[in-house]
């Protein structure tokens, strides 16, 4: 079957937020919390619906990305709207078939539609460079304290837009999250089993990296 990405439904919310659990569960920490933020990010005023996009195959959800609006400002103040993304999820009984590339695709062609040029984004630069991500330090956009995050990708969405000044990156307050509320929303789930593996650390030390 072939895949439909789509603008995400309000009869998707459930079905999303238990494929981004399955995605994310004991991958960056015992457990996990995105499909928390993923329940809360719709509320806040900095999301963006229309870039909320599920992957849909043979009548099944199987992928999600989400949107919020987040800043650039230079040393003078003045600020420029950006994007970022996350979660971006594929249940993990259909991940390694380019669904996630494909639906960052999508989303960046309609990004472009809806008037915005520059996402930033924190990840692991194997999952996105494919998709044009490059470090930030490249476009001078730094962190609150004047560095620069090895996690912390970018990417124009048109060629050109910044002009090399030090840009920091503001991120919306839509992914602060209480983590005593995230623990008693996912007991409304099936109970899992939080344990540790490696890949806990590599995201520890990727995230804790700054480029000099």
């Amino acid at each position: 079957m072939d895949l439909l990405i789509r603008t995400e439904a309000e009869s998707d919310y459930a079905a999303v937020e238990r494929l981004i659990r399955e995605a994310f569960w004991n991958v960056y920490a015992p457990g996990c919390q995105e499909h928390y933020l993923a329940h809360i990010l719709r509320g806040h005023p900095d999301f963006v619906p229309d870039l909320a996009l599920a992957a849909e195959l043979d009548g099944q959800v199987v992928g999600s990305i989400m949107y919020t609006k987040a800043a650039l400002e230079d040393e003078a103040g003045e600020r420029r709207t950006i994007l970022t993304f996350g979660p971006i999820a594929v249940h993990p009984d259909y991940q390694r078939r380019g669904y996630s590339k494909l639906l960052i695709e999508r989303s960046f062609e309609k990004a472009r539609e809806l008037g915005f040029d520059v996402v930033v984004i924190f990840g692991n630069p194997d999952n996105y460079v494919s998709s044009g991500f490059q470090s930030c330090k490249k476009y001078n956009i730094c962190s609150g304290n004047g560095g620069f995050p090895a996690a912390m990708l970018a990417k124009e969405l048109r060629p050109g837009v910044l002009d090399g000044r030090k840009w920091y990156y503001r991120e919306s307050a839509a992914y602060q999250m209480d983590p005593e509320e995230a623990e008693a929303f996912d007991r409304q789930f099936e109970p899992k089993e939080k344990r540790w593996q490696p890949s806990q650390e590599m995201f520890y030390i990727l995230s804790h990296a700054e480029i000099q």
